[in-house]
This record gives C-alpha cells, structure tokens and sequence, in this order.
C-alpha cells in the first residue's frame, strides 16, 4: 500500500492574527482554494510518484479520504475532480481536539456539520453510515492523549490493508498527521517528536506488512512561494 498524507489546505484561522476570532469548524480562505487547486494538478501529473513507478495504466491514486471537517473536505474536492475519484469521508482522520472553542479557561465541543448539511454542501462524496443529522461530534474536547489513541486506531487500519495494491490518498490535518507517523513508526504515547505538515503539505509512505517506509516528509514544492503557508 501506499500512502500519501496531504495537510488541508490554508483555514481562515491559519491566517488569523487574532486568535479569539477563530471559528469552530472554519473555510478555506482563497490561498487555502488555490493551494488545493495546486495540488490536485500536482497529483494529476503524477509529480508526487517515484519516477520508477510512473506509468499511465494505473490510476495516481485508488482511493481519496478526508475528515469531516470542512476545510479537508474542501480541500479534497479539486483533487478528486483532477482524479476522477470521490472523496470519502473518514471521520476519525479529524483534527486532534474535535470541534470545539476556547471559551477563557474552558474549551468547549461543538456538534459538527450534519449529513444533510455536508451532502448538499459537497455532493458526490462518499458518506459514512454514522455521520447523522445531530453532526458527527457532539462531545467534549479531546485531549491529546485521546488523540493519539485514535491515530493508533487508524494506524492499526491501515496495517490491516498493508498488504493491498493500492495508492490512497489521506487529507486530514497537522497535528494528527503528525500522531499519525508517530503511530506507524511505533513512537506513541509521547510528544518528543512532531512531524510538521504545512498547508497541503505532502507525505509519502510505503506500508508492508512488516514496516513504514517514510519516502518523503512535508514536500510542498508543488506550491509556488507566495502560497507557503502553516
């Protein structure tokens, strides 16, 4: 299996300088929109592959996933156009933390888009049976060590398919991206090592049975420089 990891792209509150502005569950802003335009096109020419395993009968990418959070759903959609595959959501490849916001010393859950709401928002995309009409959060904040126990969880997911013949792509985002390879490469629980992703930063594993082979960290020279961006 291989696995192609890209971070969202720009948010509205990446870019923001006043952190009490930020919102629960924000948009791309119009840097975020080109960043994944860049990258669809990137993938679609195939630049994210190993010149060695280029070749036009097989597809650049089998399947597409992303969390249920808008701007990795947003995200996802050039892509998947470029690619001729649909975007599935995968609920737990969501941020560390949920959706929530910091209300003073308290951070506080929010419910999250509903089925409804992201069907008519992003139709075409392949939604999961437990995504439902109360949102698909609805619980408290979510510690890290909660987080790093649910990328164990995906990690050990993927595990489970290491032994398919196919190429899929992860849009989710940095923190659990980072928890993520700390998973594959067996380096949870603990916070003494963080991959950082920027803005539709791409990833590129090689997964066996046996073990992760890291073939590229945070690669963003699909973007121009006026578009790097955390």
């Amino acid at each position: 299996m291989e696995i192609f990891l890209i971070r969202h792209g720009q948010s509205s509150n990446n870019a923001l300088v006043d952190s009490t502005l930020r919102v629960e569950d924000p948009l791309l802003t119009a840097a975020g929109e080109q960043q994944a335009q860049y990258t669809a096109l990137h993938l679609a020419a195939g630049r994210h592959l190993h010149s060695t395993v280029r070749h036009a009968a097989r597809p650049v990418l089998d399947r597409l996933y992303c969390s249920a959070m808008i701007r990795a759903m947003q995200t996802a959609r050039p892509i998947g156009e470029a690619l001729g595959v649909r975007p599935e959501v995968w609920i737990d490849i969501h941020e560390i933390g949920g959706i929530f916001l910091d209300h003073g010393e308290r951070k506080i859950g929010y419910s999250g888009q509903t089925r409804s709401q992201l069907a008519q928002r992003f139709p075409g995309y392949v939604l999961p049976s437990q995504l439902s009409e109360h949102g698909w959060w609805n619980r408290n904040f979510e510690e890290m060590q909660q987080g790093y126990i649910r990328a164990a969880e995906v990690a050990q997911a993927l595990r489970r398919r290491a032994a398919e013949d196919v190429r899929i792509g992860l849009v989710s985002h940095g923190d659990f991206l980072s928890a993520l390879l700390q998973a594959l490469g067996d380096q949870l629980p603990g916070e003494g090592v963080y991959y950082e992703h920027r803005n539709t930063g791409i990833t590129h594993i090689d997964l066996t049975p046996e073990r992760a082979r890291v073939r590229y960290l945070n690669r963003v020279d699909h973007l121009d420089e006026a578009l790097l961006t955390y």
